[in-house]
């Protein structure tokens, strides 16, 4: 199994509960520490997000966050018409 495969099958979520496709992930994840380390701070990742609960963002941090946005769309929106 290829790094590129390893990746694609962390990626879909189908493919986990397939045995065969597990156990091959398994052995590849046994030799190659690159997508070890992926897998791992996927894992991590998803365990964090999991876990956590919502925060409101302060005002002015989400007032920073979208201006850029609004000012994307604005922008787009004028060349669509344009």
């Amino acid at each position: 199994m290829i790094a590129r495969a390893v990746i694609r099958e962390i990626s879909d979520y189908r493919t986990r509960t397939r045995t065969a496709a597990r156990q091959e992930l398994e052995r590849h994840l046994e030799h190659c520490v690159d997508c070890k380390i992926v897998v791992d701070q996927t894992r991590l990742t998803v365990d964090v997000f999991c876990d956590s609960k919502p925060v409101e963002l302060p005002a002015d941090v989400k007032s920073g966050c979208m201006m850029p946005c609004i000012a994307g769309y604005r922008k787009k929106a004028i060349r669509l018409l344009s």
